[in-house]
């Protein structure tokens, strides 16, 4: 013990009498260098504009005159607003409705794809090939055409001798077209559903068989466990992105709301305050209500994950 003790001192006195050598700190200017597009990009295109609506929505702004500071006049002007709750009303309703209905569609595939059929990369495309095009122009001017009056489905309607309406012009069914729109792009939760369901060990699966639970038991007591992160992540991710839609209202619809304004988005009467009526202090306080709306409803659901959502740990 005492060599050992000797042999200790001898290495830090040899330390300590010895040149100290400079420590050597990486250098990442080429890294900091290859971060700058990124950063001048979110600086000019989303921090700065973020900080000019916050301003603007505290002014009346017209866009062809300098804004005039006007406190918090626009807040208390929508207090008032009957046709923004209505807008907001008609936004809820699609949020609540079509977020859960297409992750469990999603969700549904995903398991179908699952079970290893042949040819899976070629109906992984498929499906997943709404989510790219669900958003677009193209896409939405054929929703037009596939609920109008003379429409597909109305055309499908017409061999079993029922004539069915303008989907699209009607108040109430108007807003169901959108919906069915936004359930049938669920390829993308699904493509993150089906890795899930690739991590999760057979090992698990096969004690349950051997215990005798069928595939309703084994869904609901292993499946549906292991997935709760995985759920939880589309559900916040679909949420946002659900607040968010403006395109599939504004070609549906016509730039109009639908009828009644039946599909009168959030989204669209701020775009329609902004540049049909160039309020534009109006709609910038109208765009951080929904930020906040949008915040705190995500927040609410990370408080609530810690009741449903299990992790390993």
């Amino acid at each position: 013990m005492s060599s050992l003790g000797e042999l200790r001192t001898l290495a830090r006195a040899a330390r300590s009498s010895g040149p100290r050598v400079k420590e050597k700190h990486p250098d990442n200017k080429a890294g900091f260098l290859f971060l700058l597009p990124w950063l001048v990009g979110i600086l000019v295109f989303t921090v700065g504009p973020m900080l000019a609506s916050l301003y603007l929505a505290f002014t009346d702004y017209n866009l062809l005159q300098p804004p005039t500071w006007a406190g918090i006049d626009n807040f208390v002007r929508m207090l008032g607003d009957a046709r923004l709750w209505n807008s907001f009303r008609v936004t809820l309703v699609y949020v609540f409705v079509s977020v859960p209905l297409q992750l469990a569609l999603a969700l549904g595939v995903a398991m179908l794809l699952d079970r290893g059929m042949r040819g899976l990369s070629f109906y992984r495309s498929v499906f997943y090939l709404p989510s790219l095009l669900g958003g677009s122009v193209a896409i939405a001017i054929l929703w037009r055409q596939v609920f109008g009056k003379e429409g597909i489905v109305n055309g499908f309607l017409s061999w079993f001798g029922i004539e069915g309406p303008g989907w699209i012009a009607h108040p109430d069914f108007a807003l169901g077209t959108i919906i069915v729109l936004h359930i049938w792009t669920f390829g993308s939760p699904m493509v993150i559903f089906l890795a899930g369901l690739r991590q999760i060990p057979d090992m698990f699966y096969e004690a349950a068989e051997v215990d005798g639970a069928g595939r309703v038991r084994r869904f609901f007591s292993i499946t549906l466990p292991l997935l709760t992160p995985i759920i939880f992540f589309n559900l916040v991710l679909q949420v946002i992105f659900a607040f968010q839609s403006f395109t599939q209202a504004y070609i549906v619809s016509g730039g109009t709301g639908g009828p009644s304004d039946s599909t009168m988005f959030f989204t669209l009467y701020l775009y329609k305050q902004a540049f049909t009526e160039l309020n534009m202090g109006y709609a910038s306080a109208m765009a951080w209500f929904l930020l906040l709306v949008i915040g705190a409803i995500t927040g609410l659901n990370f408080w609530l994950s810690k009741y449903w959502v299990f992790y390993d740990d």
